[in-house]
């Protein structure tokens, strides 16, 4: 019996008790950081398949690991399950996590045939937080040949483009007035903010289509009658590569600025969380990956036709750190795309099953024709 064949025989015993795992994630969506109902019920049933866990690591609550196989190769594969505000599994880290834990339990019985070790992590708040970077910097892929994972989405492609990120808050401080009964009095730190997102919005017509500028207002101010005196705003910078990313954040600042010199504000500018650097996705591993797609009669594009699915993760700072793939994979979400409400209901029916299903066969096998085919050294 081939080693790919006890991979999907493994993975048929085993799916139904995913795809539970998986909707029990749906009815359960935890924030970034604050899993610990959900690291708990993936070390449970992790624990359950006779598999030892390791928790906390990496200095993370909801961090954990476990390894299988003692010596050869390590490959690490990422598990992700926070969940977004308001709209729960909307970026199907529920598929991610069960796709991934499926793909280690199938390797369960071939780790010492095959001389390798094959490293379960549990990777917290990918949205917004940046677990796995934490992790690379507290040594939880040191000695890695190489890290996986997949990511759901409307579309089958191996080879998508993410790209880098870098978060900012802008605060604005004027100064409170009576709107109607003085307001020369006032310093409008609201008018700041809109003027800043007027400043953005002016220049998106000479924005590539590759770099994104998107923000928000958490603070806007308590009454319309009062001139407010503080206002803040979270923006996301998106762009190909770091270098690009500098020149829009230089940009970015100016339009900053100029809001606040307009209004006779002052401004405070911060970055609170980690840059996400872009995917590099290994060729060696991506071409395998696609071609052990097609035994599960899933077509599998090259790359992304457009740049309409961009997105960013912090699964980009473990790729430029080791190599790596991040494929997408169709649930059949209908018109829905992630990040959407709709997105999220999709995950638990039988195109979102069958995602678990597919990635966990396309991850171990690819796995599988790295050991059989001695690949690492052409990573």
């Amino acid at each position: 019996m081939s080693n790919k064949t006890i991979v999907k025989n493994t993975l048929d015993k085993i799916i139904s008790s995913l795809e539970e795992v998986n909707d029990w994630m749906y009815e359960n969506p935890e924030l970034g950081f604050e899993e610990y109902k959900t690291s708990e019920h993936l070390i449970n049933y992790i624990s359950s398949q006779g598999i030892k866990v390791e928790s906390p690591v990496g200095k993370l609550d909801t961090a954990f690991s476990a390894t299988l196989g003692s010596t050869g190769p390590l490959v690490v594969i990422c598990i992700e399950y926070d969940a977004l505000p308001e709209i729960g599994h909307a970026c199907g880290h529920n598929i991610i996590a069960t796709a991934s834990i499926g793909a280690g339990l199938a390797l369960k019985e071939l780790v010492d045939k095959l001389n390798i070790r094959v490293k379960l992590l549990g990777t917290p708040a990918e949205e917004g937080g940046g677990g796995k970077i934490v992790l690379l910097d507290e040594g939880e892929f040191e000695d890695a040949s190489c890290s996986m994972m997949i990511h759901p989405a409307p579309y089958n492609v191996a080879n998508p483009t993410m790209t880098t990120i870098q978060q900012y808050k802008i605060e604005y401080f004027g100064k409170d007035a009576h709107a109607a009964g003085a307001p020369q009095e006032g310093i409008n730190a609201l008018d700041a903010q809109i003027q800043l997102f007027v400043n953005v919005s002016t220049f998106r017509q000479q924005l590539p289509s590759s770099n994104r500028m998107h923000g928000i207002i958490l603070d806007g101010g308590f009454k319309p009658n009062i001139i407010p005196s503080y206002t803040s705003s979270e923006w996301y910078l998106r762009a190909l590569n770091g270098e690009d990313l500098s020149v829009l954040e230089s940009k970015f600042k100016n339009f900053v600025e100029a809001a606040a010199l307009s209004t006779g504000c002052t401004v405070d500018i911060t970055s609170p969380d980690y840059r996400y650097s872009e995917v590099i996705n290994n060729k060696v591993m991506y071409e395998l990956f696609m071609e052990n797609a097609k035994d599960v009669e899933r077509e599998m594009l090259y790359e992304d036709s457009s740049l309409e699915g961009l997105g960013s993760t912090d699964m980009g700072n473990v790729s430029l750190a080791i190599p790596s793939i991040h494929p997408m994979l169709s649930i059949d979400a209908k018109k829905a795309v992630n990040h959407q409400p709709e997105f999220a209901e999709a995950t638990i029916t039988k195109g979102g099953h069958k995602a678990i299903y597919d990635g966990a066969y396309c991850m171990a096998t690819t796995i599988v024709d790295l050991a059989e085919k001695n690949l690492w050294s052409e990573l």
